[in-house]
């Protein structure tokens, strides 16, 4: 590893312990070197809190001057909650900067490079641009689309089956697996499940880990309003935000039980009789939720597909097999009739977790819809 490529890492990691906090701002993360010696570091804890970059400068003092940056994402050169750190870098004196990724959002978009080099800095893109990317595909979709990014995380055997005809699903995954998935739900802004898991499971969603740990927002689709109120996912016992969405049409009498909980409702127009999934999307979006874990049954994650809005999967394989041809299915509802119009996972990653295999990667249309 190059010493650009070690010190970019070191920001990433940095960026990492953001994760989760950040929305509706990306996570990102800063280290100032001076004659191969780190003098300052730091990464954005929460949206308005100063950037990565200001912590960098505040721990490095004057040895920021002459320094060179190592930044995961592109400078902002724009006035938000706080105020642009191109200036701040320029004020400090820094000579060269090293860029991970360049920022998707249409107020910057390589105007803070600009300013940069403008300013008589020397301006590298990269390295570890495709790992700096992939950190920010959740700020990327929100910022272009107004979507959360999802991921679509579930356990299945090696028959296809998320659980048996009697909805027997405890445990298909390794116990090695189900602690990954806390602290998976650890780094996102929001998990995401559909009345029938709800009432099959009562699920907590919470996430139960040792250390410094939040609970991700526990949001609900049911547009009929069948689940419980007194339901664990809605349970005000613990912290963080619970949110429901709904149909519009119910009686006001129908949401105040959710209400006297504590829980946001998001009431949405029915189309046939259904909830849009893109309309769904765009509403979390509208609650700066920018990375949502899609961990329903195979009806929510089939009708997600089918729409196109699930970006990334994770699938823990387990070396089980249920038989016969009841047990229920990864993905339901109509699937494609041609392998042309399949779901393609684009550079998949494989890993063994105990007795495990973990399957995850990008979405992709094989063709257009």
């Amino acid at each position: 590893m190059t010493q650009p490529e070690r010190f970019m890492q070191q920001a990433l990691d940095l960026a990492q312990r953001g994760e989760g906090r950040t929305a509706p701002n990306p996570p990102v993360g800063a280290v100032l070197v001076r004659e191969g010696c780190v003098v300052g570091e730091g990464f954005h804890p929460e949206a308005g809190q100063p950037h990565a970059e200001v912590f960098a400068l505040r721990q490095a003092g004057e040895a920021a001057r002459g320094a060179t940056l190592y930044v995961t994402l592109e400078p902002c050169c724009h006035q938000g909650r706080t105020g642009p750190c191109t200036e701040a870098l320029i004020a400090a004196g820094v000579s060269e900067v090293y860029v991970g990724a360049v920022d998707p959002n249409p107020q910057v978009a390589g105007q803070g490079v600009a300013r940069l080099q403008a300013a008589g800095m020397t301006v590298h893109i990269g390295p570890l641009e495709s790992e700096c990317r992939h950190l920010l595909a959740p700020f990327a979709k929100r910022i272009t689309t107004g979507r959360p990014y999802v991921l679509f995380k579930s356990a299945l055997t090696l028959d296809g089956r998320i659980a048996t005809s009697t909805g027997d699903s405890r445990w298909i995954s390794s116990e090695q697996s189900r602690a990954l998935v806390h602290q998976l739900r650890n780094r996102v802004d929001g998990i995401l499940v559909g009345s029938r898991t709800v009432m099959a499971d009562n699920p907590r969603l919470t996430t139960r880990l040792d250390g410094d740990c939040r609970n991700a927002a526990r949001i609900v689709i049911d547009s009929r309003l069948q689940t419980s109120p007194d339901a664990e996912v809605y349970s005000p016992d613990a912290v963080g935000r619970r949110i429901l969405v709904t149909a519009e049409h119910h009686p006001d009498a129908a949401y105040a039980p959710y209400l006297e909980r504590g829980v946001e409702l998001v009431r949405l127009e029915q189309q046939e009789g259904h909830l849009d999934p893109t309309a769904i999307m765009h509403a979390l979006g509208q609650l700066d939720l920018m990375f949502l874990m899609l961990e329903g049954g195979g009806q929510l994650g089939g009708v997600m597909l089918r729409a196109g809005l699930v970006d990334r999967v994770m699938l823990f394989v387990a070396p089980l097999l249920l038989g016969g041809d009841d047990g229920l299915p990864l993905l339901s509802g109509q699937g494609v009739t041609a392998l042309a119009d399949a779901w393609r996972i684009t550079t998949p990653v494989v890993t063994r977790i105990e007795d495990d295999i973990l399957i995850e990667g990008e979405v992709q249309r094989c063709s257009p819809a």
